[in-house]
């Protein structure tokens, strides 16, 4: 125990060492990553407008001369033949000077734009490096402050690390006295194990000495009564065999055995379907041999169980589906399952499976099989009965009632206890096959805070009812071991 919290402690280190290492690297990436101002550029020049008031005073050059005489008559002889030319250049002149004038006041707002951006970033970023550099020392003092507190806390660790030591100590002495009395303990397990091994071989010979009692009881019942007519076998001389089930009497003969290979494929599915539905028993019989498949028909189950390389033999009474089996090379003998089972030594069988076989049986009948099965099969042999799931109103009327050769619906509980009564130990119930979701009744939606919850909460509790009773598991499956 002391070795575990050495290793917590010494994890927890690790975790903090790193922990602090990326922090260092975080920080340090940090403080690379700070801005440093830039080198602003200059503003521009102020705007040179010095010579725009002697433009506005000398811009009009096409003034008239003013002389007399013959100087004035000399002049407007000039004139007139330069007048028209200075009067042009006046013209220029004019719109020269006003384009200047209006566009003076713009250089002057653009200089002083120019001026007042240029400030105003320099003084935003230098904002901006400071906050920068303030984070970055927020931070390293953030490293000084947790290692204070840590040297705070470190008189209180080593006192809280002294009680986890002794409380540790404490613990493994008590482990180890723990451990005496636990080996202790296995002794009168042991003693206790022996004495119930001794109970169980004890009550086993009682049941078998039960069982050959009842066949003894059985056998002189027969040999002082007659057996009636109806049970006899026309095959055997009248010998007594079990006459097969009522049910199958329906499509026995052989020119009508056809038909219900018909009907199989017509309203029980393909063989592909079955094996898909079957293969969930598989595991039931992991590692047996020689299973027998009671009602085998088409066969869907022995080729499941030859797949899985488990040797496996069939049964059935109709002989068209005997042929299509033996077609196929699968070992598959046409007799019913009382007369059969009959003739085989005790513990013959390591596993029985019959899928939608016992609802074809007479009560007596099926009683009889449940017995038989039990002394032909290997202690410890698995046996897995299907049948339809008469608890299921969906089943019942859409599949059961549909087959002439269905002789009783049996209820789940029903047949597990008629299987333990046989013998037959951890016999559970398996629900197969749920009705599709979308063939249920559908529950309405509530409205939270509406006046209708209630009515629409009492609707959905009578739908989930009627969905348990008839739209549930349209098969089920009892599996128990011999």
């Amino acid at each position: 125990m002391n070795e575990r919290l050495e290793d917590t402690l010494r994890r927890l280190e690790d975790e903090r060492d790193e922990a602090d290492r990326r922090y260092n690297d975080a920080l340090t990436a940090l403080d690379r990553a700070v801005m440093r101002l830039p080198d602003f550029p200059h503003p521009p020049p102020g705007y040179d407008d010095h010579q725009i008031t002697p433009l506005n005073q000398s811009w009009d050059v096409a003034v008239p001369p003013a002389a007399t005489g013959v100087k004035g008559r000399l002049a407007g002889i000039i004139w007139r033949v330069v007048g028209p030319t200075l009067r042009r250049q006046a013209a220029f002149n004019s719109q020269l000077v006003d384009h200047l004038n209006r566009n003076v006041a713009a250089h002057r707002e653009t200089q002083r734009a120019v001026d007042t951006t240029i400030a105003l970033l320099r003084e935003q970023l230098g904002a901006l490096v400071a906050f920068q550099t303030r984070l970055i020392q927020y931070l390293q003092q953030v490293t000084l402050y947790v290692d204070t507190r840590d040297r705070a806390t470190a008189g209180r660790d080593l006192v809280v690390n002294a009680a986890v030591n002794g409380v540790a100590d404490d613990l493994a002495r008590r482990w180890e006295s723990m451990v005496a009395r636990e080996q202790r303990f296995d002794a009168k397990v042991s003693s206790v194990t022996a004495a119930q091994d001794e109970l169980r071989t004890m009550v086993g010979v009682a049941q078998q000495a039960s069982i050959a009692m009842k066949r003894e009881l059985e056998r002189l019942t027969n040999a002082g009564m007659p057996e009636p007519r109806a049970r006899q076998s026309a095959d055997e001389g009248g010998k007594g065999r079990p006459a097969p089930a009522a049910g199958a009497a329906a499509f026995a003969p052989a020119l009508d055995a056809y038909k219900y290979v018909g009907f199989e494929d017509q309203f029980r599915g393909s063989p592909e379907v079955i094996r898909q539905r079957q293969e969930s028993y598989l595991p039931y019989f992991e590692g047996a041999s020689n299973v027998l498949d009671v009602g085998c028909g088409r066969g869907e189950f022995l080729d499941l169980l030859g797949a899985r390389g488990i040797s496996a033999r069939g049964l059935d009474l109709n002989h068209e589906m005997v042929e299509v089996c033996r077609a196929r090379g699968l070992d598959v003998t046409e007799a019913d399952a009382v007369s059969y089972l009959d003739g085989l030594d005790d513990g013959a069988l390591g596993g029985v499976f019959a899928a939608q076989v016992v609802e074809h049986l007479q009560p007596s009948y099926l009683l009889r099989f449940l017995e038989l099965a039990y002394h032909k099969l290997r202690p410890g042999a698995p046996i897995v009965l299907e049948t339809l799931n008469p608890a299921c109103w969906v089943a019942f009327f859409e599949s059961f009632i549909r087959d002439v050769t269905h002789v009783w619906p049996l209820h789940p509980e029903t047949l597990r206890y008629l299987a333990l009564a046989s013998g037959f130990t951890r016999a559970e119930i398996v629900f197969r096959s749920p009705v599709p979701p979308e063939d249920r009744l559908q529950p309405m939606a509530a409205v939270p805070g509406a006046a209708v919850d209630d009515l629409v909460e009492t609707f959905n509790a009578n739908v989930e009812k009627l969905n348990a009773r008839m739209f549930s598991f349209l098969d089920y499956a009892i599996a128990g071991r011999r």
